[in-house]
């Protein structure tokens, strides 16, 4: 009797509903920018450029947001696995140079595999020590965390210049990612579509991770409530390990991407874009990972079809944004519990 009535209650448990509308400012935005640039050519090429470059963002700002949302860690210096993973994607590129002068597309996306691999697999290791080093001595401690993360910023920069030089260096994008797919009058880079295709993959892979699997289900459960999830038995100080690892690799991962977007590696390349982070996860919400894929695809199209129609304007677009962001929603447009 009482196994029926548990499952009679288990039959009444409300549903949790999916809160569609942050997801819909996408395609709305997009939709509303169509009659302000008039050409519908001109407006697909700036939609899938917005795209790409929203996509790159995400990477490199979804390990910041879990970061912050488990650990509850102000990193500063995450912009460093940025430029490391940009970096580092020349060792790949050594041994693969043939590949990259072909014109076969299959060669050129196995090039971009291979240094995404390297720059994730550097910038994870990179992370861990990072963490177990400068992050661990100052856990709870928001404005220590602050100096050290910066500190150690300008430490990893200035590493850079010792083993790669101060001059900036020409990385020459695949022969077949370069070009332009042409449909009527609109043309799409190739390496932006690539781009998209990478981010969407990312977000996926993410996505059933963290809703699929008993870890991703604990570093939500961490996100939320971390003393609960270490007074069940778990060791939550491995999960903040593992999860700082992860978001270093994934901000090498958007490196190499970006850098090959830029064709230009600079030691600062990775703090120039610390700013854009925070915004993009302050827009979606500390600790979420659906808030900041759809927060980078806001801030990436208003700064792309403000660059087009006021480009004095598009400075502060993200700003601007981010400010009638917090007006709507004042935790983000995914907030986490207690965040």
């Amino acid at each position: 009797m009482s196994a029926a009535a548990s499952g009679a209650d288990m039959a009444v448990l409300p549903k949790v509903k999916t809160d569609w509308l942050p997801a819909l400012l996408v395609p709305l935005l997009a939709l509303a920018a169509l009659p302000l640039v008039g050409s519908f050519s001109a407006w697909a090429t700036l939609t899938v450029a917005a795209l790409a470059m929203g996509m790159m963002v995400f990477l490199m700002a979804s390990g910041l947001t879990l970061v912050f949302g488990l650990m509850d860690v102000l990193n500063f210096g995450h912009g460093v696995f940025i430029s490391f993973g940009a970096y580092v994607s020349l060792i790949a590129l050594g041994p693969l140079r043939e590949w990259g002068q072909s014109e076969n597309i299959w060669l050129n996306v196995g090039v971009l595999l291979a240094c995404s691999a390297v720059a994730m697999l550097v910038t994870g290791i990179l992370g861990w020590a990072f963490e177990r080093i400068v992050i661990r001595p100052v856990y709870g401690q928001h404005l220590k965390q602050i100096l050290i993360t910066m500190g150690g910023m300008i430490v990893a920069e200035q590493m850079i210049h010792v083993i790669w030089g101060a001059s900036p260096i020409t990385l020459r994008l695949p022969e077949g990612l370069r070009g332009a797919i042409v449909i009527g009058d609109a043309a799409m880079e190739r390496y932006r579509v690539i781009a998209i295709l990478f981010g969407l993959a990312v977000f996926g892979l993410m996505h059933l991770l963290l809703n699929r699997t008993k870890i991703g289900l604990l570093i939500r459960a961490g996100v939320e409530n971390a003393e609960m999830v270490e007074s069940l038995g778990y060791r939550i100080r491995r999960l903040f390990v593992g999860v700082f690892v992860a978001g270093s690799a994934l901000a090498g991962l958007g490196g190499v991407l970006w850098a090959f977007y830029r064709q230009t590696l600079t030691a600062g390349m990775g703090m120039e874009v610390n700013v854009l982070i925070f915004i993009v996860i302050i827009i979606g919400g500390l600790g979420s990972v659906s808030g900041c894929f759809i927060g980078s695809l806001l801030v990436a199209l208003i700064a792309n079809y403000t660059g087009f129609l006021a480009p004095k304007l598009a400075l502060f677009s993200s700003i601007i944004l981010m400010v009638l962001i917090l007006l709507w929603r004042p935790q983000g447009l995914y907030p986490v519990a207690k965040r």
